[in-house]
């Protein structure tokens, strides 16, 4: 039986437009982009610094659109709502108001998107992600890992089937990296689908069943875990392939 897919990107391009003086200029960020994803998996995204990591990221949460193409997630196109209830997303830098607790910043969330009864589900989210013991502190007061904990939490309060993580690990220390790792992982035993994207060639190699390497705007190869294991390492088939 065919495994069922969550997200499917059928033939996408996208440029973006920039304009000097009178002349205005067009910069392809994808090239015929077509991936499927699978219920349950766990992917990444790897390709050096405008490769094109996170405008996959912000077509699939229906932030911006493509020029042609078709984006699906389990059917639908991100842009409706019925689509954007299936997704939680966490961003490269994310923001929340400092003068407010981890709890307001939830509810706020949780109103956000229409929960209804959402007492338990906040609690029970925040012991999920570590925070049970900062919940008195304002956000001003939180270290990097715990903004990444409480972006997790925000991400994963309304149980979405998709959670997309841009750079989830970025700027933190060693214990950090190694407890979001971690809890990232555990969502996904829950059931939930995870599409990340990092720099950590190691990080991917640690949590990802498949990976998308990427060059301007195209994908040139996509690896399994059983394939960088039998290669020695996700790290020399990744300079292989964009050398």
């Amino acid at each position: 039986m065919k495994n069922e897919i969550i997200a499917k990107f059928s033939n996408i391009y996208k440029t973006y437009k920039t304009k000097k003086f009178c002349a205005t200029r067009e910069s392809a960020a994808l090239v015929n982009f077509s991936f499927d994803m699978e219920k349950g998996e766990i992917v990444g995204l790897l390709g050096l610094n405008g490769a094109g990591k996170t405008t996959i990221m912000k077509l699939l949460a229906g932030l911006i659109f493509q020029d042609s193409g078709e984006i699906l997630i389990d059917g639908i196109k991100p842009i409706l709502p019925e689509a954007k209830q299936k997704i939680g997303f966490l961003p490269e830098l994310p923001y929340f108001y400092p003068y407010m607790t981890c709890v307001e910043i939830l509810t706020y969330y949780a109103k956000l998107s229409g929960l209804e009864n959402y007492d338990d589900k906040i609690g029970k989210v925040i012991g999920k992600v570590g925070l049970v013991e900062h919940t008195s502190k304002k956000i001003s007061e939180y270290s990097k890992g715990m903004m990444q904990r409480l972006g997790l939490a925000q991400a994963v309060l309304h149980e979405p089937e998709l959670l997309i993580l841009d750079e989830p690990v970025s700027g933190l220390d060693p214990l950090a990296i190694h407890e979001v790792r971690n809890l990232i992982a555990g969502i996904n035993k829950s059931g939930t689908t995870v599409f990340l994207s990092s720099h950590s060639i190691s990080e991917l190699e640690k949590i990802c069943n498949r990976v998308i390497i990427l060059s301007r705007g195209e994908i040139v190869k996509t690896v399994s875990s059983d394939d960088w294991k039998i290669a020695g390492g996700l790290e020399e088939i990744f300079i292989r392939t964009v050398k």
